[in-house]
């Protein structure tokens, strides 16, 4: 069997690598930071991880993943419901709920299983869920396990979301399903809008935070902050992989009721090991060093002015907005990986996107900044940029 699907895919590689769509997984000899070690040795700038506050390799986030594997151990080779939940797990669980101004939360192994199994147990054939056009892969996997009437609407498009809630207006219940910050783009969603018309439409609101969640709002505590809508998000989906240590593990924070409803039913929690004690160590401490001090976030919000005003002035074509995503648009698919290749060259590590991770045309180096950058950081990596930028013949 395996002689006829084996000359399809070789022949289906073969077209993806000729139109320049092949993602190689470069390798790293060193921990992550803001400098880092490919396989040749070579150090690099690494502007292209979601190490926002600079925290994967921590000395204090380290210690901490250290104290907890020696009191906890490595694993629990079991689910929380049997005999997986440990007095840490229910500790983090009460500092991510304070942190994010929510009820009560879950935690999941990853984000992508969170919104694996947030959809399902609420949204049945009577139930509408009505999903931005650019949501995350996550989001679009976890609605469509779920048996509800589905609605797209128009990315960041108010007046089509307006629509879609009238249509889904028989609907015994109606979600709005958004990411907090789309992470191909880096633009915001605009809560304030999307949670006025759902009060409007009696509807509940979820939002992916993955990408704001520790850096985005005043205090870090997300889009629900930055837009001032704290307690008008009905949950909220997270990772602790990005800017809360960058290990692995996610949650569902949100009503009480419904993350109640969600530990009996959600089943990505129901039958997925116990998300590891190293890794609820660290976040736990995290969230301790996030409640203690603005530091990180205030660095990186700065950092990202700098470099987005410096880019911008040599003539670089990039998305505007507030966010450490920076998404340097190319538009040409085998560009973006050129581009890449000869930055690393450079010692800039980047990674170029290219279909399907985004739309065909819409090619892009998407830069992504961290508080573990210093200036010299910044102005080495927009040096490489500029020079490459000549090269290729992007900037005149």
């Amino acid at each position: 069997m395996y002689g006829a699907i084996k000359g399809d895919l070789v022949k289906q590689l073969q077209e993806i690598r000729d139109n320049g769509l092949y993602k190689d997984e470069r390798v790293i000899s060193s921990p992550q930071g803001a400098v880092i070690t490919v396989t040749d040795g070579k150090q690099v700038l690494n502007f292209c991880a979601n190490n926002y506050l600079g925290l994967a390799n921590h000395p204090r986030v380290v210690e901490a993943a250290h104290q907890t594997l020696d009191r906890w151990g490595y694993g629990l080779s079991s689910v929380r419901f049997i005999c997986g939940t440990l007095k840490i797990h229910k500790e983090l669980e009460r500092k991510v709920s304070e942190f994010l101004g929510m009820d009560d939360t879950l935690l999941y192994a990853a984000c992508f299983d969170a919104n694996g199994g947030v959809f399902e147990p609420f949204m049945n054939q009577e139930s509408a869920i009505i999903t931005d056009a650019l949501n995350h892969a996550s989001l679009i996997d976890g609605i469509r396990l779920a048996k509800a009437q589905r609605f797209i609407y128009q990315h960041a498009d108010m007046h089509d979301l307006e629509a879609k809630l009238k249509e889904a207006a028989s609907a015994r219940y109606r979600l709005v399903v958004t990411d907090g910050v789309f992470s191909m783009d880096g633009d915001v969603a605009k809560l304030n809008d999307i949670c006025a018309l759902s009060e409007k439409y009696d509807a509940l609101v979820l939002v992916d935070d993955s990408h704001a969640t520790g850096f985005i709002g005043k205090t870090g505590r997300g889009t629900p902050e930055h837009c001032g809508v704290m307690g008008r998000i009905d949950l909220i989906t997270t990772t602790f992989g990005k800017a809360l240590g960058g290990a692995m593990g996610g949650c569902v924070s949100g009503r009480r009721e419904m993350i109640e409803f969600l530990r009996q039913k959600s089943r990505p929690y129901l039958f997925s090991n116990t998300l590891a004690p190293a890794v609820v160590g660290a976040t736990s401490a995290v969230l301790d060093m996030l409640s203690e001090t603005t530091h990180l976030r205030d660095k990186l919000e700065k950092n990202t002015q700098y470099f987005r005003e410096k880019m911008t002035a040599a003539g670089f074509d990039i998305k505007p907005g507030v966010h450490p995503i920076v998404p340097i648009m190319l538009y040409e698919e085998k560009l973006a990986h050129t581009m890449a290749d000869e930055l690393l060259k450079e010692g800039i590590y980047v990674i170029g996107f290219s279909y399907p991770v985004v739309p065909k045309g819409l090619a892009r180096i998407r830069v992504q900044i961290s508080a573990a950058h210093d200036a010299e950081h910044l102005d080495k990596s927009i040096s490489a940029f500029t020079r490459v930028g000549k090269k290729l013949q992007i900037l005149n």
